[in-house]
């Protein structure tokens, strides 16, 4: 069930949601609001001769509060909030729709299970012919939450748990 707005302010009042930092007004009806950080990756293509899943992708930082994306390149940012959800509730982000109607996709940037903590990364596809700049500080994403049906067994504890920055592929 996905979670609504007064569970939404009740859970973070509780600290069984922490977003930091957290502003009310952009709490949604069924969703939180969250904000492009600071910092993007992108492809090194250089030192990258193909990309595989068996290999690693060599990635150049950008120390950067905006960042231009070329047509139809892919890079990676994060947002300014960082999060943490208890160990019965998980998330998905979607893009914008006002941003994604500009040829802007947040792709795959997908499933957040419970007892996720740390900043989220995401990922940026412009599909347009021209180039987009992105300014840190915009509202970029939606972070939709959701019970689980009880508390899990294994809450997250993978390889992006706790990240602080923008993160490649480990």
């Amino acid at each position: 069930m996905v979670l609504s707005d007064r569970t939404i302010k009740k859970l973070i009042i509780d600290k069984k949601i922490v977003i930091n930092p957290y502003e009310e007004k952009n709490v949604n009806s069924a969703s939180i609001d969250l904000r492009l950080g600071e910092g993007f990756l992108i492809p090194d293509y250089y030192k990258t001769k193909f990309i595989s899943l068996d290999e690693r992708l060599y990635e150049r930082k950008i120390e950067s509060d905006s960042v231009i994306i070329p047509p139809h390149h892919f890079i990676l940012g994060t947002t300014i909030e960082y999060i943490e959800i208890g160990n019965n509730i998980c998330g998905r982000l979607d893009g914008k729709s006002g941003i994604g109607r500009k040829g802007l996709f947040i792709c795959n940037a997908g499933h957040i299970n419970p007892g996720f903590k740390g900043k989220l990364t995401l990922e940026f596809y412009n599909s347009n012919e021209i180039a987009f700049d992105l300014h840190s500080g915009k509202e970029i994403c939606q972070l939709i939450l959701e019970y689980t049906d009880c508390e899990v067994e294994n809450i997250y504890n993978g390889k992006y748990q706790g990240q602080k920055e923008v993160t490649g592929s480990k």
